[in-house]
């Protein structure tokens, strides 16, 4: 599940917006994510992970690095949530 452009320019990745996540993370649909944080503020910004109550709770950190310009964490459903 992809939010941003293609890393050749297409749109092939994206899935909608916010609300469109969260509807897919409350139905439980999504087993794995891969988040992008930047410091880069443009425009507005609705919060991804807010009002979504006990959705948040069936994950786990799988990877987190952190460079200087980015820091990317990847969730996965905890083992428990998959069986």
């Amino acid at each position: 599940m992809g939010i941003g452009p293609t890393a050749n320019g297409g749109a092939g990745g994206d899935i909608g917006g916010v609300s469109t996540i969260q509807q897919y993370l409350r139905a439980g649909l999504v087993d794995e994510m891969h988040l992008a944080y930047s410091p880069l503020l443009l425009g507005s910004v609705e919060p991804l992970l807010d009002d979504l109550a006990d959705a948040p709770d069936g994950y786990e950190i799988a990877e987190f690095v952190g460079t200087a310009a980015v820091l990317h964490v990847r969730f996965m459903r905890k083992a428990a949530e998959l069986a």
